[in-house]
């Protein structure tokens, strides 16, 4: 079917028809909840993907929002919670699906993958008689991603991480950096694709997507929920599915970059930061010390790049060559800790964000 389902009326102006999805219809002005089939737990207990549809009185495109790809990834359940409790289908112009938990099975168990240990970001596009992980790739590719226009992906670090709020696009998708910067979160990374990613096969069905990366496993972040929320917001006021606001608008450029590495554990031991996610960092500055559990050596773990520190490890004991420290190359790196520092005030302090402030 094609992305964008539009009739026009006999008066010339264009009208929405129903949107379908999973055997269901939508009709324009209205929202529904639509369990989407996926398989059978061993106890015959049938199991779903739950999928919120907001089907706009006026014609726009289709865009999802999806999250819990990784079952332990739960940030981006509650920044879809709140999103929902800004967005009404008859104010609504085009679609917006909302898939607050893909990976129905791994959320129920806090655990990343799914029961058969494959990681459903790397089983895409999957198939309909593959494994459990390649079904639910499957189901999600065939009845979210072929109907949409535009995806946001919303994830956050693995287990013991932390990431600084950011958009990850791919490069030479225009679109989607264009979608990015309407999105405006604190930074911009132009990133490779994986094999088996969503967002490589939402690419190769022509649907940009926008990957989110913010906060940690199993956790809530405010400030990562808040860029979440208003990011989103954003980016459906820059496609014309609700009216701009003036309470939407940032001022602060993101800091951008196209390289990042990690610095690595030079020895095993107990990792102590003296750095953390938004902070600027210069080439050979120390971003904390590795000791031995005696506190008889202390070896420190030196920068290997300027940039700005965008994910870290939260757990001390560490071993030699684990990952400590994310830094990205920034562009106009002498201003970029000042503007994510007034970003993360401005966003704490926004009262369109408040809990109360949601309807």
């Amino acid at each position: 079917m094609a992305k964008a389902d539009r009739t026009a009326g006999v008066s010339g102006k264009a009208r929405q028809s129903a949107f379908e999805i999973g055997g269901a219809s939508v009709a324009a002005g209205t929202s529904a909840t639509i369990e989407l089939p996926i398989s059978r737990l061993s106890t015959h207990t049938e199991i779903n993907l739950p999928v919120r549809v907001l089907h706009g009185k006026k014609p726009g495109p289709t865009l999802f929002v999806s999250a819990g790809v990784h079952g332990d990834e739960i940030i981006g359940v509650e920044i879809i919670r709140r999103l929902l409790g800004k967005v009404r289908a008859k104010t609504l112009a085009g679609t917006l699906i909302c898939i607050p938990v893909v990976n129905v099975f791994g959320f129920i168990q806090h655990q990343r993958y799914l029961p058969d240990r494959r990681d459903l970001n790397r089983s895409f596009p999957g198939a309909a008689s593959g494994s459990l992980a390649s079904q639910l790739a499957h189901v999600f590719t065939k009845e979210i991603i072929e109907r949409s226009d535009y995806g946001i992906d919303l994830h956050s670090a693995a287990v013991h991480r932390t990431n600084l709020p950011q958009i990850r696009i791919s490069d030479d998708r225009p679109k989607a950096a264009e979608l990015a910067t309407a999105f405006a979160p604190p930074a911009i990374i132009t990133s490779t694709l994986r094999p088996g990613s969503l967002r490589g096969e939402a690419m190769a069905a022509g649907t940009d997507v926008l990957l989110f990366e913010a906060g940690e496993a199993l956790r809530f972040d405010e400030f990562a929920i808040r860029v979440g929320v208003k990011g989103i917001l954003r980016v459906m006021a820059h496609l014309g599915m609700r009216s701009h606001s003036a309470s939407l608008s940032s001022k602060i450029e993101p800091v951008r970059s196209r390289k990042s590495r990690w610095e690595r554990a030079p020895e095993g031991g107990i990792f102590r930061a003296y750095k953390t996610t938004g902070d600027l960092v210069y080439a050979d500055d120390v971003l904390g010390v590795v000791s031995d559990p005696f506190g008889d050596v202390d070896i420190p773990v030196r920068a290997q790049r300027d940039g700005v520190i965008i994910g870290k490890t939260n757990l001390p004991v560490v071993n030699m060559g684990d990952a400590l420290m994310h830094i990205a190359e920034v562009q106009t790196v002498e201003t970029a800790e000042l503007r994510l520092n007034q970003f993360e005030a401005d966003t704490l302090s926004d009262p369109i964000l408040d809990e109360d402030e949601f309807s």
